[in-house]
């Protein structure tokens, strides 16, 4: 898909940088913003006009501005930058912010690949992952996620995108009010068999570390026996950005929930486990099931607010995790996006 540029000087009418230094000014003259579709404002798009630009010197030199923009678009696409390769986006993730998070209380598989860089979520590559904010289901999430795409599948594969704020504002009130009042229960059941193992998912092979880190995060837990645990927290279903004082939708109870499964897959785990064990499941904070109604609700306006752009070699997507919602779409061939997590936020 080709990306309709504006013309950089557009930047200069931009208030924010009118009031900042002139030599910052005179630098945005050595990139060009732009949107994927006209009218389109998520994501921001940042290309350079010279080809051997460094991203993450430009980065540093202009923070405060980048943090400006990601606020208010919700993502930026860094795209054409020399950036071809794991060590090269890892110091442009740096630039932005020094401190990168670790995957703890996994939910899905994902390999280290150095440091804190990790892949995609390694799901097979005809299923679909539906849209959410990073670890929102947890007490510490990333306020940032980049994606580097190091090599784009030969179809499909996209990495579609929805503002946070849209989704609540989109949303039925009566469902909306109803999730904010009761909030969303987790429910997990780790085995060795299906999903991940409890060691996958804290990073530990200590039970006692595990039982440290539910009652540092009020999770509870039950251990079923030796091998296989139970853990069940209660959390919001709605966040107000901690800069910006938006309020968002920011929860997966439709995610973890049955329903988001292909029905056959459902019979079939219910049929292994059993209601009471399956994998995960969410429920309302009190216990009582989510009605069908309101979880299609949830991915009306989800569906309603999503936007999505195809992957080119070499891309690099930052989020606002709060304030934006990614997920997966299927794919054939070869595909490889790397993840960082960036500024742990702990509720």
């Amino acid at each position: 898909m080709q990306t309709r540029l504006q013309d950089s000087r557009i930047a200069l009418k931009d208030p924010a940088l009118i009031k900042r230094k002139t030599i910052q000014v005179l630098e945005m003259d050595s990139v060009r913003l732009g949107e994927i579709k006209p009218g389109q404002s998520l994501p921001l798009v940042i290309e350079p006009l010279k080809h051997d630009k460094e991203l993450a010197t430009w980065i540093e030199s202009h923070r405060a501005w980048i943090n400006e923009r990601l606020r208010e678009r919700g993502g930026i696409l860094f795209r054409s930058f020399p950036v071809s390769n794991l060590e090269e986006f890892e110091r442009t993730a740096l630039a932005l912010s020094g401190e990168m998070a670790e995957y703890v209380y996994r939910s899905t598989p994902r390999t280290r690949v150095q440091n804190r860089i990790y892949t995609s979520t390694e799901y097979p590559p005809d299923q679909t992952i539906p849209m959410h904010n990073e670890n929102s289901y947890a007490a510490v999430w990333p306020m940032k996620i980049w994606f580097f795409c190091e090599k784009a599948a030969a179809q499909g594969g996209q990495t579609p995108i929805a503002d946070s704020r849209l989704v609540y504002r989109r949303m039925d009130s009566e469902v909306r009010d109803r999730f904010a009042e009761k909030k969303v229960m987790y429910i997990r059941n780790y085995s060795n068999d299906i999903d991940l193992p409890w060691q996958t998912v804290f990073q530990t092979e200590k039970k006692a570390e595990v039982e440290a880190y539910c009652r540092e995060a009020s999770i509870r837990w039950q251990w079923i026996d030796d091998t296989r645990l139970r853990t069940w927290q209660i959390r919001e279903a709605i966040a107000t950005h901690p800069q910006t004082g938006d309020v968002v939708w920011f929860n997966q109870a439709h995610l973890f929930h049955l329903s988001s499964l292909e029905s056959d897959v459902q019979k079939s785990l219910i049929e292994t486990c059993g209601e009471e064990f399956l994998p995960r499941q969410t429920r309302y904070g009190d216990g009582t099931p989510i009605e069908d109604e309101a979880l299609q609700e949830v991915r009306r306006a989800y569906a309603e607010s999503t936007v999505e752009f195809n992957w080119q070699p070499g891309d690099l997507l930052l989020l606002d995790n709060m304030l934006t919602a990614h997920g997966r779409r299927p794919f054939g061939g070869a595909r490889r996006i790397l993840v960082a997590m960036a500024e742990p936020v702990q509720e």
